[in-house]
């Protein structure tokens, strides 16, 4: 069965190039030429990627993608034209899996999407990773904490499976995206931050006073081993 992506883009032309060059390589494209009209065509369709342009008139793909984020977990992957890193650091801080710098070849598009998509269904068969009270199912790419499920986006679910493979033990900042599996994000620390930050709240963890996910001042964080 073909692989279905959602393509959120003003370009016609971009449409029919990856189009004809994913059907060739097992994916299916629906095309949604704005923000509204992309929202809606996910909240009528199933989709297993989404690929976002960030440049729309109207709406952008900042906004499409923070409104996502509100209801859906989908993969997201950026598609920004713009030189330097605000754009890819703003998405990612707001929930986006992986950008692609324009221009690029489909070649390396696709080789993208098959990346965002074993990171969100990766061949771990059976790993379970249990941490104090919270249980996370890989292959599932599930997280209940109490018996409760957690929904995360995808980059927040990387990161939790990160710290709970080592639990107790700190995980720098720097390092903590490539622990996650994200080494070819270039990025500041702000964005591991903004997504600890979320982490915490949809686990339960006091952000003011955490005793789940600690920060270690000038280093990382660690994720304590037992409940406290």
């Amino acid at each position: 069965m073909a692989l279905r992506v959602l393509l959120i883009d003003d370009d016609v032309r971009l449409f029919d190039l990856l189009s004809s060059y994913l059907d060739q390589n097992g994916f299916h494209v629906t095309g949604a030429p704005d923000g509204p009209r992309g929202l809606a065509a996910l909240e009528a369709g199933t989709f297993d990627v989404v690929l976002l342009d960030v440049m729309m008139p109207g709406m952008d793909g900042i906004e499409v993608c923070r409104r996502i984020r509100q209801k859906n977990t989908i993969p997201v992957l950026m598609l920004t034209a713009r030189g330097d890193e605000t754009d890819r650091v703003v998405g990612l801080e707001i929930g986006a899996d992986d950008y692609v710098a324009k221009p690029f070849s489909p070649r390396e598009l696709v080789a993208r999407i098959k990346a965002v998509l074993r990171r969100a269904r990766p061949e771990v068969a059976g790993e379970r990773i249990v941490a104090g009270d919270i249980v996370i199912d890989v292959p599932g790419r599930v997280v209940t904490r109490e018996g409760e499920l957690v929904e995360l986006t995808g980059l927040e679910f990387d990161l939790l499976c990160a710290l709970a493979r080592r639990p107790g033990r700190v995980v720098a900042r720097d390092a903590l995206l490539s622990e996650a599996g994200r080494g070819d994000v270039i990025v500041g620390e702000r964005t591991v931050d903004v997504h600890i930050s979320h982490l915490r709240q949809k686990l339960g963890d006091d952000p003011r006073s955490p005793r789940l996910i600690k920060t270690v001042r000038g280093v990382g964080y660690v994720l304590a081993k037992e409940k406290s």
